[in-house]
């Protein structure tokens, strides 16, 4: 599973119906979808996904046998898209103009915001006020624009923090719990030739701005009817001031995340320690794979960039109700009995978004020393800020901020100038799209 696959998403706090208006489509439902065939009646349902079904995976069509077996009266038909991303984004576009779009979608959080602005998705508000116990508030944010839900959550990654144990205990360090004490024993263990953090030029965008929700942030807010974009409030100015002060006193690896370097530095365990998505746990597993890393590693809470523990998204995607579903109250049921599904779909290598227990994959325990790695990870997903949004033109800072988040990280230009980029690919990428902003 691909890290882009991971995180096809965020969220947009959107006036709905009046940036739709601006964005000049016309279909987006301001009135929520209503069912139209009686709870009795029989109904065929199509879903259309992206998980990978993988080699040892519980297959999704044979989840879905299951709902069958249990449901005569709302039979539902399974259909892998193998495209990537962008690709099903764009025949969800032609099939929902078709009138020939699958009921439920697998779509990720970030372009949530976009496809309802184009008039893509069902409002499913009331459908998804019944299953709310079933998820946690940041989950069910991120599939939301405003206050409209237009599916539900199914995997998530809550930023958190992974560590070689036994390194620390061997120099002495202390698990940090809040990022100054993430400064203070970044210094520490640089003093013994150790890194606890890699700073990733090329993840900036998600990770960064993860960060900055984990500190309180909310990047994108709706006043009315226009788009308000706050890029560089106080709490990301946090997120800023800790990596700055790190890249100064050289107590951090800088790395891309995806590059070479930053495998081989876990490898020979000059870096310790690194701030990673949720969905990292089994990738981090696989880099280190053979190594003396094996068994030493855990898993812990994203040290405290607020003054309470909050973590921010990075990552994940949802079911969504696709604009022109014929039942969405059955839909909705299904997309909620699916999503529940919690020991199934975690053997696709999901970060399930809903609440209960899973088990962790005894590979991945294995590598974390026995860890009940998924408990941790479930933990963070309680904490995801709820009120961090996307806007329906976030594909447009990724470069502007990478390229500042290069200069950063060479000593060439500072952390602050990434959200300063940010704010300013925002505002004009909003603009370029005919979006109002504030």
């Amino acid at each position: 599973m691909t890290t882009r696959y991971l995180r096809l998403g965020a969220v947009g706090i959107v006036a709905a119906v009046g940036l739709t208006a601006c964005a000049g489509n016309t279909t987006t439902g301001s009135t929520p979808a209503e069912s139209s065939a009686p709870a009795a009646e029989k109904v065929s349902l199509q879903y259309l996904h992206r998980l990978p079904d993988g080699e040892g995976m519980t297959k999704i069509a044979d989840i879905v046998a299951k709902w069958n077996a249990e449901h005569p009266d709302i039979q539902v038909e399974a259909t892998k898209f193998d495209g990537q991303a962008a690709e099903m984004v764009k025949k969800l576009e032609n099939d929902v103009k078709a009138d020939s779009a699958a009921c439920l979608a697998q779509v990720g959080y970030a372009e949530v915001p976009s496809l309802y602005t184009k008039g893509l998705l069902e409002d499913v508000t009331a459908e998804a006020a019944k299953y709310t116990a079933n998820f946690s508030e940041g989950a069910q944010g991120l599939m939301k624009v405003g206050d409209i839900s237009v599916g539900l959550p199914q995997d998530t990654g809550p930023l958190v923090y992974y560590y070689n144990k036994a390194e620390f205990e061997k120099l002495g360090l202390d698990v940090p719990t809040t990022a100054d004490e993430l400064v203070a024993t970044a210094a520490k263990a640089a003093e013994q030739g150790k890194y606890i953090t890699a700073f990733q030029p090329d993840e900036a965008q998600y990770w960064l701005a993860a960060q900055s929700a984990a500190a309180g942030a909310t990047w994108y807010t709706v006043e009315n009817d226009a788009w308000k974009v706050n890029v560089t409030s106080e709490e990301t100015a946090k997120v800023a001031d800790t990596w700055q002060q790190m890249l100064d006193a050289k107590t951090t690896l800088v790395e891309n995340r995806w590059g070479d370097g930053f495998k081989a530095a876990l490898i020979d365990q000059s870096l310790i320690g690194t701030v990673g998505a949720a969905w990292e746990a089994p990738l981090l597993a696989g880099d280190m794979a053979g190594s003396d890393n094996e068994g030493q590693w855990a898993v812990t809470q994203l040290p405290m960039f607020a003054t309470q523990q909050m973590t921010g998204p990075d990552g994940g995607s949802g079911v969504a109700v696709m604009k022109g579903c014929d039942h969405p109250a059955q839909a909705m049921e299904f997309n909620n009995w699916l999503n529940t599904q919690i020991d199934d779909l975690a053997t696709q290598g999901l970060v399930v978004a809903a609440k209960g227990t899973v088990t962790t994959p005894e590979s991945v325990s294995d590598f974390y020393g026995g860890q009940d790695v998924f408990a941790e990870l479930a933990a963070a997903n309680d904490t995801l800020n709820p009120a961090f949004g996307y806007m329906p033109t976030w594909p447009a800072i990724a470069d502007p901020m990478a390229k500042a988040a290069a200069a950063a990280g060479d000593g060439s230009g500072k952390v602050a100038d990434i959200f300063t980029a940010a704010q300013d690919a925002s505002v004009s990428s909003l603009k370029d799209a005919g979006l109002p902003v504030a």
